[in-house]
């Protein structure tokens, strides 16, 4: 325990894992935003609000859901565990939409997109508070706004760019599959801030003793 360190510097090759990681989480979301929904018109020749409302409602829903939930899960299994499965969850949402056949499978892609989003965004935030002093947080959760939202730009950017030049399907989602692989990989590579939030909880106790 004594050779875990508290702040940004001393633990800087993995803030940096999960600044990258931030940019990978926002890249997913960035690729589906731009080609769904024209993909729903051209492929699944939508045109109702109703269809329209199910592809918003189900991706918010998901994420207010398991927001509800994931702080509590990542303080019995831990905020990797959480991270991991996250990524595993978001490599079957291209999967789902390069091979769906109807729109509802679209639709539960998007609601597992809502779900990937939730647990990989609160993770990779809350483990760089961790790894930060009490004096670098804003700093660490401006660094992970900063690339996710990059991400998100970025990637609406190329996939609207790949799907003008080769299709809407299923060109576009092999960069979702690929991003989705390295993100799983990046949280199987990185360790656990558990002890980085002990340590912290640690120094609050004795703080307020004295």
């Amino acid at each position: 325990m004594d050779k875990i360190k508290i702040g940004i510097k001393e633990n800087l090759m993995q803030f940096t894992f999960l600044v990258v990681m931030s940019f990978f989480v926002g890249s997913m979301v960035g690729i589906e935003r731009t080609v769904l929904p024209l993909l729903g018109e051209e492929e699944f020749g939508l045109i109702s609000t109703s269809a329209a409302l199910s592809f918003i409602i189900t991706f918010g829903f998901s994420k207010a859901i398991i927001n509800y939930f994931a702080g509590g899960i990542a303080d019995r299994y831990g905020r990797r565990r959480v991270l991991i499965v996250g990524w595993i969850i978001g490599l079957f949402v291209p999967v789902l939409i390069i091979t769906a056949g109807s729109w509802w499978i679209i639709v539960l892609a998007n609601m597992m997109l809502g779900i990937n989003l939730r647990l990989t965004w609160s993770m990779t935030v809350n483990m760089k508070i961790d790894l930060a002093r009490s004096d670098q947080r804003g700093t660490a959760v401006g660094l992970n706004e900063f690339a996710g939202y990059t991400g998100v730009a970025v990637l609406a950017a190329v996939s609207a760019s790949i799907s003008s030049n080769y299709g809407m399907r299923p060109e576009p989602f092999y960069i979702g599959i690929g991003i989705a692989l390295v993100g799983l990989l990046l949280s199987i590579i990185i360790k656990d801030t558990g002890q980085h939030l002990e340590l912290e909880e640690r120094k609050s106790v004795q703080k307020a003793i004295i």
